[in-house]
């Protein structure tokens, strides 16, 4: 596909703002990552040699311990098993990911009681929560589940906001009259009540607080698309395209979408970011998904709650004010690359 020159001068201007740039490289690369984070984080082993077979234990089934000569019948301890290959009591080898932990897993210690600090030796190297689990491993599934659920919530509400505020904008009359009393009705119900009514009768999961979100999350971007297409439409452009027979579909989806694109991608940053930031206060409040479910909103709060453990706020917090700082510069590099204003020529 060949980009138009107006496109690729755009992009060329994100390009040259390293800043935003680099963010965008660097965000990219997280997501990337955390599709695989159980390469990564995960407790079991990416791969086993035992009696000349091969095992690949990360993505598939589980495998019992009876499989590798141990005497029980559950999940095979990986951890235990590298050790006893080490030590020569078994005859094989095994790779482990970098962190040997998922984000579920209990690592208790005789004697002693969570939290514990972070160590290298023990391969927590952010430590442990107050349940005994690797604060990296819930920070990296966290994030998984923080960065989708926005980017989901993203697309519900762009996809709610640009069809009605087109629609209001374009059609206008009662029909833009009729959303607008529905809109400023539905902005006034308070969203935190209603989570928390739904939360004390459902069980709250990922879909339910999406669906939720995007029910109230689309108000904002329907008023921006149809003070948007407002403009658009008293535009030569579009009158031409109507006055040559051109179908409403057509005006709206090959005209008057595609020019008030710009905009529509200023605002995606900024909602990724207020989608996470929403997420994690649920969370923090107790209202968002249910545990143990790794969120950085139940970090928080187990930081606020035990200050003497500073490891799990410093981790948590630190790991949302380098995401939403990166989101927010990439947000300003592509509003700074997208100004239609950059790009105009005033006669």
């Amino acid at each position: 596909m060949t980009l138009n020159p107006l496109t690729r001068k755009k992009l060329k201007r994100f390009k040259s703002i390293k800043r935003g740039y680099w963010s965008f490289l660097f965000l990219a690369v997280l997501i990337f990552l955390s599709l695989f984070a159980e390469v990564l984080v995960n407790k079991r082993a990416l791969i086993v040699s035992f009696e000349g077979k091969y095992y690949f234990p990360t993505y598939g089934d589980m495998i019992p311990g009876e499989v590798f000569g141990l005497d029980y019948q559950y999940e095979t301890n990986y951890r235990e098993l590298n050790k006893m290959f080490k030590l020569n009591t078994k005859s094989g080898w095994l790779i482990m990911p970098l962190v040997p932990f998922d984000s579920y897993e209990n690592d208790l210690k005789d004697s002693e009681y969570p939290p514990f600090p972070p160590s290298i030796a023990d391969k927590h190297y952010l430590g442990t929560d107050t349940s005994g689990r690797d604060v990296l491993a819930r920070l990296v599934y966290g994030f998984r589940i923080a960065i989708f659920f926005s980017l989901a919530l993203l697309v519900a509400n762009y996809t709610i906001g640009v069809s009605i505020g087109c629609a209001m904008g374009y059609i206008g009359g009662r029909f833009d009259l009729f959303f607008q009393r529905i809109i400023e009705i539905w902005s006034n119900v308070p969203f935190l009540y209603v989570i928390i009514i739904l939360s004390s009768i459902l069980y709250p999961n990922f879909i339910m607080l999406a669906v939720i979100m995007s029910v109230f999350g689309w108000i904002s971007m329907t008023w921006t698309m149809r003070t948007m297409t407002y403009k658009e439409k008293a535009r030569e452009y579009s009158l031409a395209a109507k006055a040559l027979g051109a179908s409403n579909s057509r005006i709206i989806f090959k005209h008057i979408i595609p020019n008030t694109m710009s905009v529509i991608v200023t605002f995606a940053p900024f909602s990724i970011s207020s989608g996470i930031v929403a997420l994690t206060s649920l969370d923090y409040l107790g209202f968002g998904l249910p545990p143990p479910t790794p969120s950085w909103g139940e970090l928080l709060q187990q930081g606020w709650a035990n200050m003497q453990a500073e490891w799990i706020i410093l981790s948590v917090v630190s790991a949302m004010v380098i995401t939403l700082t990166a989101v927010t510069f990439i947000g300003e590099a592509i509003r700074e690359a997208f100004d239609p204003r950059q790009y105009t020529t005033y006669e």
